[in-house]
C-alpha cells in the first residue's frame, strides 16, 4: 500500500508545479505527518522532492524530474473512458483505478496542458440518476462489474414474481438508465440447448441488477460475440419494452400547442408513432391522432397535462372522465367569495 501511495505522490507532484502538505494529504487520504515521512522516503530513494517553507511553500520536484511510471495498465485505460461518469465508477468499484489513470495521463502531458482535466471537469458534468429519488447502487453491482470487465461467466439468482430463478449468464455489458443499473447478458448454452435451441444461439436478455439476490462469478471465461453492439442492443430493447406496455388506444384532437407538447406529456415512442404521417391540421387548426397508451388510467393522468389543448374522442369512458374533470373545475373556479 505504501509503495502505491509513494508512486501516486510522485505523479501528483509531476502533474502540478507545487502542492502543499494539506493538499497532498487530502489527495492521498493520509495525515500531513505521513506526507512529510513519505517525502523524506522519496528523497532518500533518489527522487528529488524539495520542500519549501512559508506561506507560498509546499512540495515540488526539482530539475524537471519525470518518472517513467506513466504507462497505463489495461484496466486503467478502460476505466479512463468512463471518467465522465464518476458516480457510475464509484458504484462499480472502479474509482481508484480511474483516479490512477487520470494521474498518469496528467503526468504525461506537457506542462501547458496539465490543467486540461480540471478545465474540462468545470465545464461538463454528467448526473445520471433521475430527479426526486435517492440513488442507491445495488450491493451486487461491483461483483457483476468485475465479471463484465473480465469476461467471466456468472451464476445469478434473481427475483421473478414471487419466486427466485437461477441462470448462468455471459455478462456482456452494463447500462445505467435513470439511476437504475441493468445487465445485458446472454444465457449460457446449456439452458438454450435444454429448450431445443441450436448450439451457439443463446438469447441476449436484460436484467435489473437490484433484483439479483445472489451472484457467483465463475472461473471459466466466455468468448464474446464480436458482432454484439451494446448501445444498439439497449436501444432496441428499450423501444421494444416501451411498445410492449402500450396496450390501449386513444383518439385525440390536438391544437398546434397540443401537438408540440404531446412528446412531453406521454411516452416519447408513443408520441412519435402517433404524430408520424399525420396529414396536418384541419380547417379549425386541430389535428386528429391515434395514440397508444399503457391504460386508460395512465392516459387520464398523462393527457391532463395538455389541458384544453387536447380533446379525447375515443374511448367514450375516457372522454367522460375529462368531461367530469371539466365540470368539477367549472364548479371549483366558478365559486365566488362573499
Amino acid at each position: 500500500m505504501r509503495a502505491a501511495r509513494l508512486i501516486k505522490m510522485v505523479l501528483l507532484l509531476q502533474s502540478r508545479p507545487t502542492m502543499t502538505a494539506s493538499e497532498l494529504a487530502r489527495e492521498l487520504e493520509v495525515s500531513e505527518r505521513t506526507v512529510t515521512r513519505d517525502a523524506q522516503a522519496l528523497s532518500e530513494a533518489g527522487v528529488p522532492v524539495y520542500a519549501e517553507r512559508g506561506r507560498a511553500g509546499g512540495y515540488r520536484l526539482v530539475g524537471g524530474y519525470r518518472t517513467r511510471l506513466t504507462g497505463l495498465g489495461r484496466d486503467e485505460a478502460e476505466a479512463l473512458f468512463l471518467s465522465g461518469v464518476p458516480g457510475a465508477l464509484r458504484e462499480m468499484g472502479l474509482e481508484d483505478i480511474a483516479s490512477a489513470a487520470r494521474l498518469k495521463v496528467s503526468a504525461a502531458l506537457l506542462p501547458s496542458l496539465r490543467d486540461a482535466p480540471r478545465t474540462a471537469a468545470q465545464r461538463f458534468h454528467l448526473d445520471a440518476p433521475a430527479w426526486f429519488r435517492e440513488p442507491a447502487a445495488p450491493a451486487l453491482l461491483p461483483a457483476v462489474a468485475d465479471a463484465v470487465w473480465d469476461d467471466r461467466c456468472l451464476s445469478a439468482r434473481y427475483r421473478r414474481g414471487e419466486s427466485e430463478v437461477v441462470r448462468e449468464l455471459e455478462p456482456y455489458g452494463l447500462v445505467l438508465k435513470a439511476g437504475v443499473w441493468y445487465l445485458c447478458a446472454r444465457v449460457r448454452m446449456a439452458e438454450t440447448e435444454a429448450k431445443g435451441a441450436k448450439a451457439g444461439t443463446g438469447a441476449f436478455r436484460t436484467y435489473r441488477i437490484d433484483r439479483f439476490v445472489g451472484v457467483d462469478v465463475m472461473e471459466d471465461r466466455f468468448s464474446r460475440d464480436e458482432g454484439f453492439d451494446l448501445p444498439g442492443f439497449w436501444g432496441e430493447q428499450a423501444e421494444r419494452f416501451a411498445r410492449s406496455i402500450l396496450r390501449a388506444e386513444v383518439v385525440l384532437r390536438l391544437s398546434a400547442t397540443g401537438v408540440r407538447n404531446l412528446p412531453h406529456a406521454v411516452d416519447p415512442v408513443a408520441a412519435r408513432d402517433a404524430l408520424a404521417g399525420v396529414p396536418g391540421p384541419d380547417a379549425t387548426g386541430w389535428a386528429t391522432v391515434t395514440l397508444r397508451v399503457e391504460s386508460e388510467e395512465v392516459a387520464h393522468t398523462q393527457l391532463a397535462a395538455l389541458g384544453p389543448e387536447a380533446e379525447v374522442l375515443f374511448p367514450a369512458t375516457l372522454r367522460e372522465r375529462f368531461a367530469a374533470d371539466a365540470r368539477r373545475l367549472t364548479e371549483l373556479y366558478g365559486r365566488r367569495e362573499g
